[in-house]
């Protein structure tokens, strides 16, 4: 019939009114403000959760901190080609090898001194060797033996103090035994400066071409010399665009010397 309604033309208020009458509305909880005075008493006093997360945190920080000074260690040699770590060995085992070669000369000397027969010509042959690598590695005396002779040529007057230094302390390493600057014999207290253009040695100028004359292995100074990172790369850069000469030689002479200072605070030990 025609005045019944259809479920579907009930209208909505209708249909709410009927079973939700009476009913209370119910709002979501509201979060809890974070204010100040909370946060600084969470702080003093922290409960057990979160003490337990401060110390996770703490030893992932440390983890992390670790893993990377390792991966920092190792990439000091990852990065490295083969030949620069086949140079690297090489230099070791030459090394060692001078090592074990000085300590059996000292074990005989001193089997030939215990033993009593002619121990004072033993002690004064002895003594007097001694003397003679002391008066070389003070530079108090000249000085010969198997080396190279490095050129450094500065068209663009780029070489610092610094480089020469590091080419100095790289020879050392290499095993050098004398060394020699543009005719400035190289010593402990000898020490360089000067930027760009004005090195100087013991605050005396140097001019270019640098020529630094080096007594040892040959090989093991060329290849120092000539090592990834070394003097070759560093002054051979495009920055600086000097080049730098290597002659190996087997008989190098040093003529220049030094006068040893007297010490002003160290006194030997009795």
């Amino acid at each position: 019939m025609p005045d019944e309604a259809s479920p579907e033309e009930t209208s909505p208020e209708e249909t709410n009114t009927g079973g939700t009458a009476g009913a209370a509305t119910t709002t979501p909880p509201t979060a809890p403000r974070l204010t100040w005075r909370r946060m600084l008493s969470d702080l003093v006093r922290p409960s057990r959760a979160q003490a337990f997360m401060a110390i996770v945190l703490c030893l992932l920080t440390t983890a992390i901190i670790w893993q990377v000074r390792v991966r920092s260690a190792d990439d000091t040699y990852a990065g490295m080609r083969r030949a620069d770590l086949v140079q690297i060995l090489d230099q070791l085992n030459a090394n060692a090898t001078k090592l074990r070669q000085d300590i059996a000369n000292e074990e005989a000397a001193q089997r030939d001194l215990q033993s009593g027969a002619d121990s004072r010509k033993v002690a004064q042959e002895k003594a007097n060797a001694r003397l003679k690598e002391l008066q070389v590695l003070a530079g108090t005396v000249a000085a010969t033996g198997p080396g190279i002779v490095i050129t450094v040529v500065d068209p663009e007057h780029q070489v610092t103090g610094d480089m020469v230094l590091d080419a100095v302390e790289e020879m050392r390493d290499a095993g050098a035994e004398a060394v020699d600057v543009n005719g400035v014999r190289v010593v402990a207290q000898t020490w360089f400066g000067g930027s760009a253009g004005a090195v100087t040695v013991n605050g005396a100028p140097l001019q270019p071409p640098y020529v630094i004359t080096v007594i040892g292995e040959p090989h093991a100074l060329e290849e120092g010399a000539r090592f990834r990172g070394g003097l070759v790369s560093q002054v051979q850069a495009p920055q600086v665009g000097a080049r730098v000469d290597i002659s190996t030689r087997d008989s190098v002479e040093i003529t220049s010397t030094t006068q040893p200072k007297q010490p002003r605070f160290a006194q030997p030990t009795r």
